[in-house]
This record gives C-alpha cells, structure tokens and sequence, in this order.
C-alpha cells in the first residue's frame, strides 16, 4: 500500500494505532507515532519500577552500590582469561 500510494495512507491508519508493515507479506516492521512510542516506553518504565520495588519489598533483591557492581563485573572479567 505504502508503495501505491506514499506516506498519506500511513498517515490514515497510524490515526488507528501502531501499522505493521510487511514485506512479501511477512510482518516485518511496526511504525507508530512518536508519541505513541514515547509513551509505550513511559508505561514499560514505570511497570518496571513497580515490579522492582515489588520484588524488593518482598526480600528478593539485595541492596548494593554501583562500586560493588563493577568490582562484580570486573571480577568476571578476570575469569574469561
């Protein structure tokens, strides 16, 4: 469709939401409005967030500093030589 008739009947069906678009009609890429896509990416991050707290108010993460991360990082690098 794109290719028939050009950018104005993306511009039509994003006003219904995210367009899949295919190619030998497989589905290949998903276009949406930026908006749209900035908000999806809001949403991720603050179920996330909420899923994270959740898991620590329940004892399952352990607090920790950025330093004893890297020194963790580190450390596994030291063992891949």
């Amino acid at each position: 469709e794109i290719k028939r008739h050009g950018m104005s009947v993306l511009n039509e069906q994003l006003a219904s939401g995210p367009v899949w678009v295919s190619t030998n009609n497989v589905p290949k890429y998903v276009v949406m409005l930026a908006d749209d896509f900035r908000r999806m990416r809001h949403e991720a991050f603050v179920a996330e967030t909420l899923q994270a707290e959740a898991e620590y108010k329940a004892g399952l993460g352990q607090p920790t500093t950025v330093a004893e991360l890297m020194a963790e990082a580190m450390s596994g690098l030291d063992d891949e030589d």
